[in-house]
């Protein structure tokens, strides 16, 4: 018994180990721009509000900014907090825009431009895009699911396309 517990704790630190290289492998599309200490931890890192950007990979000259909340302490530094499903963000046209056509014709619509694990396992906070052609329009949700239920958490960013540069 004393050493199938030594087995099992082995296989759980090992597993804790190869869910940090995950998670930090699953946020390497974005950069992190920015971060505020919301809660002071005597142990491990502090709470904080981590604010990172990332191109649409599909849609070029679009850049999000998406806000978050991020748990700090020992849990939080080993890649184990669960952390809130709040989240923020904000699209902006930083370039001239070139809508794919699966874009254009909408096919694309719901389609997944960013994710990142809020969790060891089972919550992720995800964003996706939408054309409104109607207004020639990209829009971006923002949203946090759980493999349980989901959350109604989210925000939206619009980012209506314009001429760029000497195009004007």
């Amino acid at each position: 018994m004393k050493y199938a517990k030594r087995w099992m704790m082995a296989g759980l630190l090992a597993l804790g180990g190869a869910a940090v290289d995950m998670l930090a492998a699953s946020a390497a599309g974005a950069e992190e721009i920015g971060s505020v200490n919301t809660v002071f931890k005597w142990v491990g890192p502090d709470h904080k509000i981590v604010i990172d950007a990332f191109d649409d990979p599909d849609v070029t000259g679009v850049t999000c900014y998406v806000s978050r909340a991020k748990k700090g302490g020992v849990s939080g530094a080993l890649g184990l907090a669960e952390d809130t499903a709040d989240a923020s963000i904000s699209c902006r046209q930083v370039g001239p825009i070139q809508i794919p056509e699966r874009v254009a014709n909408r096919k694309a619509d719901g389609d997944q431009v960013f994710k990142e694990h809020l969790s060891l396992m089972f919550k992720t906070l995800q964003v996706v895009r939408f054309y409104d052609a109607k207004r020639n329009t990209l829009v971006y949700l923002t949203y946090s699911d759980k493999l349980v239920e989901g959350s109604p958490k989210n925000s939206v960013s619009a980012v209506p396309i314009e001429p760029w540069g000497a195009a004007k």
